[in-house]
């Protein structure tokens, strides 16, 4: 019969088991440091679900401030989003599919919205396009006025939210093998056909990842919408700065338009993952 193996002189484990065992321990208590961590991540948005009833979500979405900032999000996002896409795809093709000079800076310069801070994005924004800024100046000069208004509201998401779709888009473009490119010009398609019928069709995961993110970052976005298009309920007020004003005047509008912000965040993560998921299979 096999026997635990002992030091023959006083019975105890192992040196090897000691440090087997010692090992299994450290590793439990350190899959425990991630609790804390989690439950930073669940315990908020439990206590936001927890905060409001559906009933009371109902009756909030009546609310004509609810209504008009609904409104404005989703009308300006989707506008912001075409146009990330239509002014995105080239610079992501460009930047996944080609090499040249001063790459790195301009690859830097892309993804610098992605961590400067909104307020200094809609700083920036304002003095740009402002009526005394460098091209908010002639724009004015010819009757166009671009700052607190709806195209400001879209300018800042654009701005904040296009190097998500970029990002995503370069890295599924640059994932494509080259030799189809190469075969496919080989027998005769033209540039625009092998981009069509070749390239799209192999990015289509981590583009339609990259305009999710691009839509829901736009969805979100704030501190430069509040600098550069103002809080004008109907006109440049957006679900997140009515949130801000929500805590001043109404706090079940603030809750309700976060609750609604909330799944729609979920849901466009859910999304992204599952369409990475997808790619890694494919």
């Amino acid at each position: 019969m096999d026997t635990p193996a002992r030091d023959e002189h006083d019975g105890q484990a192992s040196p090897h088991q000691a440090q087997s065992a010692l090992l299994r321990w450290t590793y439990s208590a350190w899959r425990l440091t991630a609790l804390p961590l989690l439950l930073l991540f669940a315990i908020p948005i439990l206590a936001l679900l927890m905060r409001t009833t559906p009933a009371l979500l109902l009756e909030n979405l009546n609310k004509e401030q609810v209504v008009q900032a609904i409104g404005v999000s989703l009308r300006t996002t989707t506008i912001s989003l075409v146009v990330t896409i239509l002014l995105g795809t080239p610079v992501a093709y460009l930047m996944g599919r080609r090499q040249f000079r001063f790459k790195r800076f301009v690859d830097t310069l892309i993804d610098l919205p992605m961590v400067m801070p909104p307020s200094v994005a809609g700083v920036a924004l304002l003095i740009t396009f402002g009526r005394k800024g460098a091209i908010g100046g002639a724009l004015e000069s010819l009757g166009v006025q671009v700052a607190f208004t709806q195209i400001a509201v879209i300018i800042a998401q654009v701005f904040i939210s296009a190097p998500f779709f970029v990002r995503a888009a370069s890295l599924g473009f640059a994932a494509v093998d080259k030799e189809i490119e190469q075969a496919a010009h080989l027998d005769g398609a033209g540039r625009w056909q092998v981009f069509r019928y070749i390239i799209l069709p192999l990015s289509q995961y981590p583009l339609i990842s990259g305009s999710t993110m691009s839509w829901a970052r736009a969805l979100g976005e704030f501190g430069a919408t509040m600098i550069f298009a103002g809080n004008l309920p109907g006109l440049t007020q957006t679900m997140p700065t009515a949130i801000y004003l929500g805590f001043e005047v109404d706090l079940d509008v603030a809750l309700t338009l976060s609750v609604i912000l909330l799944l729609i965040s979920f849901v466009s993560i859910w999304i992204v993952k599952s369409f990475a998921g997808r790619q890694e299979i494919s």
